[in-house]
């Protein structure tokens, strides 16, 4: 079975290995690296539904896991105590062992089997996998936009989790950690992992149902830079490099991790304006603005009724 990553074979040597799949793509002109190496699993595993699995899910843990590890060491080092928001609640190895096996045994339980089905998917709304790739504009306009609608769907989404049988029953797992560390990123109950996962997931899929414009290789980076950002989120430290400190609106893990210490508010994943404008935002800080501001209102309207 030939694989369709790309149009055109006729120049190819016949080749039964790794190495040699990649010499004949390393041949072809005006292809990047990672054009070739993708094109070379595609072509060497000879089946494209397995193939686009395979990639998937190597992606998936390989960012996940190799992301928390960094976090997970910090979290053995002194030295970056200082940097640690809740300094007095350090996650012990027992907790980090628990979380671990909990969130692994749901990426082959859970996650594994739809990644299978995610090719056929891609066929059937048009989500492309050939190479060359599209441009870096085209890929970078399009992460911007699942940035923003993926916020948008984590903000309402959690919040309506925070409410009544909602959070009892599903939600409250991933408040187990009131002080959040890089491994619980995806600690969570099996509804809530579908639920917004479904925003990170199923918006790229909406996006191209209706503009038939994707790529398969935009779909890994924009998965990357997601679990990237919900980790980094989790892992309980702020930086004087932390990059919410160059751009205001982004939210960090100062943002979250007062969302796990204060159990209400800070609902978004990426950015900071949806709390900010309904007024969401979590943390005593913040709740002493809302009260200094609900007083000024009560103030004024008294004065209006004399």
């Amino acid at each position: 079975m030939v694989s369709h990553v790309f149009h055109d074979y006729s120049s190819f040597e016949n080749a039964t290995t790794v190495a040699g799949v990649f010499q004949n793509f390393n041949k072809l002109p005006n292809l990047s690296l990672a054009e070739k190496i993708w094109g070379s699993i595609y072509y060497y595993i000879g089946n494209d539904l397995f193939a686009t699995g395979c990639i998937f899910f190597f992606v998936h843990e390989v960012v996940y896991f190799g992301r928390s590890l960094p976090w997970f060491i910090i979290d053995r080092i002194p030295f970056f105590n200082k940097y640690k928001i809740q300094d007095t609640k350090l996650p012990s190895s027992q907790e980090q062992w628990e979380c671990f096996k909990s969130v692994f045994i749901h990426h082959f339980v859970l996650e594994a089997f739809p990644i299978w089905f995610f090719h056929p998917l891609c066929q059937y709304i048009g989500i492309s996998y050939e190479i060359p790739f599209p441009t870096y504009k085209t890929m970078a306009l399009q992460l911007a936009v699942f940035f923003v609608l993926e916020d948008t769907w984590h903000y309402w989404f959690h919040r309506a989790l925070h409410y009544g049988v909602f959070y009892k029953y599903i939600h409250k797992q991933h408040h187990r950690y009131a002080a959040p560390f890089g491994l619980a990123a995806e600690y969570a109950h099996p509804v809530e992992v579908f639920l917004l996962g479904l925003g990170t997931v199923g918006i790229p899929i909406v996006w191209c149902y209706f503009t038939r414009d994707l790529h398969l290789f935009t779909i890994c980076v924009w998965i990357t830079l997601r679990l990237f950002q919900a980790i980094d989120s989790h892992s309980g430290y702020e930086f004087p490099w932390s990059l919410h400190n160059f751009l205001p609106f982004w939210a960090g893990a100062d943002h979250h991790d007062l969302h796990h210490h204060y159990f209400v508010g800070g609902y978004a994943s990426s950015f900071r304006w949806w709390d900010y404008l309904l007024d969401t935002e979590a943390g005593p800080e913040a709740k002493a603005h809302r009260e200094a501001r609900m007083k000024l209102k009560a103030e004024a309207a008294q004065k209006k009724s004399i």
